[in-house]
């Protein structure tokens, strides 16, 4: 139905849920390569929603740096800035409100890795805050009014990545951030 996003693996067949639990999630390089994939797939599919919710996976896979897989497909920043420029709302596709899921996802984060997660999805909030007009999507004034949120701004949410994220982790969100 799409267009496959340049910024992804290439796949040969639709993946389902089915392939997911196959991944052995021990083998962080294998089961970050996946979750591009599913995330191409689903994109491939028109569900632009559980394309980006596929991202936010391989961005929560414990990486280390030094696989090979990260060589090929970097940390998929450009990947989400290239989904949300593609606007498939507008051929029907749903896409939800991706500034206001990564507001959330970083305000509830728990598990492994938490803290790199968390500033993960305010990155991917700054991209979408960037790339999506802010009357069609709009954060959630709720949340920042009752529980007296303050959205991270891009310098923050940089020193974060670098102090938290891969070697070169930040370079790749500024140059999604630049797209």
């Amino acid at each position: 139905m799409n267009t496959p996003c340049p910024l992804l693996p290439e796949i040969g067949a639709r993946l389902t849920a089915a392939d997911a639990r196959a991944v052995n999630p021990a083998a962080a390089g294998g089961a970050y390569l996946f979750r591009l994939r599913y995330a191409q797939s689903k994109w491939g599919e028109g569900l632009p929603a559980q394309a980006l919710l596929q991202l936010n996976r391989a961005l929560a896979v414990p990486l280390q740096g030094g696989e090979a897989e990260l060589t090929e497909f970097p940390l998929p920043y450009g990947a989400v800035a290239w989904i949300l420029s593609e606007r498939p709302d507008r051929r029907g596709q749903f896409l939800a409100n991706p500034r206001r899921h990564w507001q959330h996802y970083a305000t509830r984060m728990a598990g492994p890795m938490a803290e790199l997660r968390t500033w993960r999805a305010w990155a991917c909030h700054a991209i979408a805050a960037r790339v999506l007009p802010e009357a069609e999507f709009p954060a959630d004034a709720d949340q920042i009014a009752g529980e007296g949120l303050t959205i991270p701004g891009e310098e923050e949410v940089e020193a974060q990545l670098v102090a938290l994220g891969l070697p070169g982790e930040a370079e790749l969100w500024r140059a999604a951030l630049a797209r």
